[in-house]
């Protein structure tokens, strides 16, 4: 019979669940925008849970399994002071499953946390039943769905300052309720500031005082009947309040007291009581506003809303704010500004108009210009009749008169345009810098490159190092600011430098290239010949044949446009022979005389090849760098006397003929 019947509960069982699933959270408290304000000293106590929800929930758990807000509860708190929160969910019927997540929505509307993960910060959804919370005994900031999965998360960190929601959310179904504490971390949210009366309004009639709170507090310690609040004179009584809020949530910050008749033009002062509900107001932890706490008002004659001030003018206003000491309607402001006309020194037009608006009036209103002012002197914007046939209405009815004006000062924009002048030398340049100053500028900063900066309008600076030096001036007349930059050309550098030939052949010719730096003007040459020239280009030199080699010293001294020397100097060899040959016979004794086996003279030969064998056939030596001599070991190890044969290949730099050679040596010890 179990058999039969069982089917059928399965089946009444998912259709009610999937009807329950669709129904609407509608209970305050069961959506992010209504959640219960938490004083972290209350223990709260959900006696039911209506059946609604499962709207999904972003959690990184990756498991397959489903999370949503499934017959939730949600609370608000915000962190007093940084520290560790612990929480503790204790259902009514230790048989149900509960489950729970805090989010961080600093910044955010309530509602972001169904969309963003970033979000997220301490939660447990484990299937077993029974207590669940954050406390010390938690291992994971993130406990995902299933059955082995610890009951308890880690404590979370919270930020003072940060605003934080909890969500808990029933998973079985059993409307039983649950009760919820904090305590155990570090962290406090509870909100110590004492609770009080802020200020306090009256409406255009004077028939309805708005009183603000110095904090969010309690709903329900609001007593309709207005006996939480007195007025003195008693002019008037408090017949009803009520708070805007308290239609969507659990709290409130401003009260709107009903008057029996409107209060004339004077003094007024309201003050808490007790009301016919036993207490004042209180705040989310049960403190009350103390018994006699007051707030002063002014009930004023019933004029027109003047224009107050004009917000500060930054340089080059493209547009002016105008503030107003009561709310404006927003639609009796002309759209294209025509409500408004700026005279001055130069012509300026306006083109448009516009309030912030909220609710219909705006306490500023942006007056759009046709290009920017940028000229110095003092302004007038006055309000006169615009093309919508009034000037400007205030949220009292009261239309401002016509001719009201405001006075504002508008400064010149800046150049930071500068000049220099130039004084070159051979080791150090000077350049003397300046701007002219005008429209007021009263700061200057320069950077003059190589680490040189200055504040002066007029500052020097030297240049030991030369080349192109990216100069930068930023002025400001405390108004308005420009910067320029410019590239400032040091070119009197100079430096001597020639190429020739480091080595020189019999009946060769030393050619001598110019490669000196610099605005150059002169050039005189010595070649060490006897011979000089006062040519860039000079002429190919000459020297005698010796029987040996000889060094000879060049030397080239050049002279720029403002009559600054630099001299280069190098050597040359003039060699006895370039024959390339190999010796018969080397005696590797150190003397010094005869030491090493190499291929002579080779000056000319480029792209060379020596190598050399053993009698065995064995290669004991290999370069192609005829500077570098075999010395007649092999690392380091000495050859035995006797004959070697070598091998010679090079290509001749004059006639660019491949040559091979081969012959042999004798090593003699």
């Amino acid at each position: 019979m179990k058999g039969r019947i069982l089917p059928i509960l399965i089946l009444l069982i998912f259709i009610s669940d999937s009807w329950l699933q669709a129904q609407t959270c509608t209970t305050l408290g069961q959506n992010p925008s209504t959640a219960f304000p938490v004083c972290g000293t209350d223990t709260f106590s959900q006696l039911n849970v209506p059946i609604c929800g499962t709207t999904p929930i972003p959690v990184a758990c990756n498991d397959g399994a489903s999370y949503a807000d499934k017959n939730p509860f949600w609370y608000k708190f915000t962190c007093f002071k940084t520290g560790t929160l612990g929480l503790l969910i204790t259902p009514n019927d230790l048989g149900d499953d509960y489950d729970w997540q805090i989010f961080d929505i600093t910044g955010h509307n309530p509602n972001d946390i169904y969309t963003q993960p970033s979000l997220f910060v301490v939660a447990n959804w484990s299937a077993d039943s029974g207590l669940t919370g954050a406390s010390n005994a938690g291992v994971a900031a993130l406990e995902c769905a299933g059955y082995t999965h610890p009951p308890f998360s880690q404590m979370p960190v919270l930020q003072q300052g940060h605003e934080y929601l909890l969500l808990v959310s029933h998973f079985t179904d059993s409307q039983s309720g649950y009760k919820l504490s904090f305590g155990g971390g570090t962290a406090s949210i509870t909100d110590t500031t004492a609770p009080k009366l802020l200020s306090a309004s009256a409406s255009c009639d004077a028939s309805i005082i708005k009183v603000r709170l110095n904090k969010k507090m309690k709903c329900s310690s609001l007593a309709l009947n207005g006996s939480d609040f007195t007025i003195t004179p008693a002019v008037a009584n408090v017949v009803g309040a009520s708070a805007s809020s308290c239609s969507t949530g659990f709290d409130m910050d401003e009260v709107t007291l009903q008057l029996s008749i409107p209060l004339t033009p004077g003094n007024y002062t309201v003050t808490a009581n007790i009301g016919t509900d036993g207490n004042s107001i209180l705040d989310n932890c049960n403190r009350n506003i103390p018994v006699g706490d007051n707030i002063p008002f002014q009930i004023l004659p019933i004029q027109p809303t003047p224009m107050d001030s004009i917000s500060p003018i930054n340089c080059s206003p493209n547009s002016l704010q105008l503030v107003f000491s009561k709310p404006i309607r927003c639609n009796s402001i002309a759209a294209n500004g025509s409500d408004f006309v700026v005279t001055g020194p130069y012509p300026v037009s306006i083109v448009g108009a516009s309030g912030a608006c909220t609710n219909g009036v705006s306490s500023t209103i942006t007056i759009q210009l046709a290009a920017p002012i940028v000229h110095n002197g003092i302004y007038q914007i006055t309000l006169v009749n615009g093309s919508d046939g009034n000037t400007l209405i205030d949220d009292c009815a009261l239309q401002t008169p016509a001719g009201s004006f405001l006075n504002f000062a508008a400064v010149d924009t800046v150049s930071a345009d500068f000049s220099y002048q130039l004084f070159q030398g051979c080791k150090a340049d000077s350049i003397s810098f300046s701007h002219d100053g005008r429209n007021g500028v009263n700061s200057w900063a320069w950077n003059l490159a190589n680490g040189q900066t200055s504040s002066l309008q007029n500052p020097q600076a030297i240049y030991t190092v030369f080349g192109n030096k990216q100069v930068t001036l930023i002025v400001s007349n405390g108004v308005c600011s420009d910067s320029s930059s410019e590239t400032v050309v040091l070119d009197n550098t100079l430096r001597a430098d020639f190429e020739s030939s480091s080595v020189v052949c019999p009946n060769d010719s030393a050619i001598y290239l110019d490669k000196s730096i610099g605005n150059v003007q002169t050039w005189n040459w010595d070649f060490g010949n006897g011979i000089g020239s006062s040519l860039q280009a000079p002429p190919a030199q000459h020297y005698p044949t010796a029987l040996t080699d000889k060094n000879y010293t060049v030397r080239l001294i050049i002279e720029n446009n403002i009559g600054c020397f630099d001299t280069a100097v190098q050597s040359i060899k003039v060699v006895s022979s370039c024959y390339i040959d190999i010796p018969s016979a080397f005696t590797p004794n150190g003397d010094g005389l005869n030491d090493n086996l190499y291929p002579l003279n080779a000056y000319k030969a480029d792209n060379l090849i020596f190598r050399v064998f053993n009698r065995f056939g064995q290669e004991v030596f290999s370069t192609t760098d005829w500077t570098k001599k075999w010395d007649g070991t092999i690392n380091g190890k000495q050859q035995a006397t006797g004959t070697y044969v070598w091998f010679l290949q090079y290509t001749h730099r004059d006639t660019g003929k491949r040559i091979s050679m081969k012959g042999s040596t004798v090593l003699i010890r």
